[in-house]
């Protein structure tokens, strides 16, 4: 296509860079669905000059979310015209569902050259993502130093500080000074990290002593000794689980952490931007698995999508069905008085809401480790009160309604006591199923939310049927 021609398509295209800049992000500094539009007319039109002008007019992270934005058969389009300095960048920035379609697209000579502009943590995250053939041959592709030091990464257990650290530290023995400091960061050979924010003073044996915060550096004379500014450091082992150190880092408000071997010698190191990116993570899977569901991306397929849902909506079924049987055994007793039939499922569904509050403090009570053996008791028991005092307030206004609609107090008694059973009921259930759970080794976000519905709605119907055929009948 002719540069006449896409002028004519598209009245912005030729624009200077800076004027795409301001095209391309809305006030929130979301892409504009202008700008992707814009990309897509170019993918369609197989303009890869006008391509590369789009894409150099975005930061890294803004191409980032316009891959997530494009379906498969656009990003295949696109990729090639990604500038090769931003590759790397983007890398980083992508979701895993989204990476893992790039990465197919890129080169892996041209991807091991992007991946050596990178720190080690970053290297490994990325790396993790490749298939074993497509691995072998970007690991082959690299210097034999990048690549043995993404080997040794990768050894670590899944999911652990060995896997999230970076080995780039700035390490200096006891005895230099601030100067000695200075003098060996702006060495130009040397391998320095990206960005850092402590220096760790080690021992003989290469052990963390301390920290020196690069601000605490610079405001010292150069005969200072590192020994007299140091700060004590918080280490972290490297076989310890990333929830952990982020747990770490949030009670004791770190920027870094050193990163020990089993024999206490530095390893790497863990930023906090590194952290925030755990904690956004647990956070999406307790709250998808709170709902039954796994983060299966949004170029999920339907089918991808539907078995990750599947297995949960059957056991539920499976308790729904038990709940049944509850309320099949009541069948007389419901027949005889037809509001029996029309106030049922009030009482299930407030013992089921007052069950999902209770059920998500005590998962989130479990994720931040608030909840131990020394507090367990006070905070079931709160619970039990908070329930009580519900179901007390509940009762009375339900009862309330109950006898301005059927002018039955015999009717009014029996709801205000199920759904005061239920919601005790439910404060005991949503509190107890997920410590259970943890405690025999389960993930408490995952299966109590079924295991307390069942809770609920069998208690609630039981409780409503059974006290009615008590009272009523």
């Amino acid at each position: 296509m002719t540069a006449d021609a896409a002028d004519a398509r598209d009245p912005i295209a030729g624009q200077p860079a800076e004027d795409l800049e301001d095209i391309a992000l809305r006030d929130d500094y979301a892409l504009s669905p202008k700008f992707v539009a814009m990309v897509v007319d170019a993918a369609d039109a197989g303009d890869g000059l006008r391509l590369r002008e789009l894409l150099d007019a975005l930061h890294p992270s803004d191409i980032a979310d316009l891959m997530g934005f494009l379906s498969p058969d656009y990003r295949e389009e696109v990729i090639p015209w990604i500038p090769p300095d931003q590759l790397a960048d983007v890398l980083t920035e992508l979701d895993e569902g989204v990476r893992e379609d790039v990465l197919e697209e890129v080169e892996p000579q041209a991807l091991a050259e992007a991946l050596q502009e990178l720190d080690s943590d970053d290297q490994t995250d990325i790396i993790e993502d490749l298939d074993d053939e497509q691995r072998r041959e970007v690991l082959a592709a690299m210097p034999e130093t990048d690549r043995a030091a993404i080997e040794t990464s990768l050894a670590y257990e899944e999911e652990s500080a060995g896997r999230l650290m970076q080995r780039e530290v700035v390490a200096a023995p006891l005895f230099w000074t601030v100067g000695h400091a200075i003098d060996h960061m702006r060495k130009p050979d040397e391998d320095l990290p990206e960005l850092f924010f402590d220096i760790y003073v080690v021992d003989e044996a290469f052990k963390p002593v301390g920290a020196v915060a690069v601000s605490a550096l610079l405001r010292s004379k150069r005969d200072t000794k590192l020994a007299d500014i140091m700060e004590p450091v918080t280490e972290i082992e490297v076989d310890l689980d990333q929830e952990d150190a982020a747990r770490i880092f949030e009670k004791y408000n770190l920027i870094s952490a050193p990163v020990v071997d089993a024999h206490g010698r530095l390893v790497g190191q863990i930023t906090v931007d590194d952290i925030v990116s755990i904690i956004q993570e647990e956070s999406q899977e307790d709250i998808l698995a709170l709902a039954g569901v796994s983060d299966v991306g949004r170029d999920a397929g339907i089918l991808g999508v539907m078995r990750s849902r599947f297995p949960w909506l059957v056991v539920n079924l499976g308790t729904a069905l038990f709940a049944s049987t509850v309320i099949s055994a009541f069948q007389g007793e419901i027949e005889k008085l037809v509001a029996l039939a029309v106030l049922m499922p009030v009482v299930a569904s407030i013992g089921g809401n007052a069950g999902t509050q209770a059920l998500a403090v005590a998962v989130r009570s479990l994720a931040t480790r608030e909840v131990s053996r020394a507090n367990v008791l006070r905070i079931v028991w709160r619970e039990i009160r908070v329930g009580l005092l519900n179901g007390v307030a509940i009762a009375l206004l339900l009862g309330g309604v109950t006898w301005l609609w059927q002018r039955n107090w015999e009717l009014s008694l029996v709801i205000g006591l199920a759904v005061l059973i239920n919601l005790c009921a439910a404060a005991l259930a949503g509190t107890l199923m997920p410590m259970m759970l943890e405690r025999f080794g389960r993930d408490p976000a995952v299966a109590s939310p079924v295991l307390v519905t069942w809770t609920t709605d069998t208690v609630g119907f039981l409780s409503f049927l059974g006290l009615a055929a008590v009272i009523l009948m």
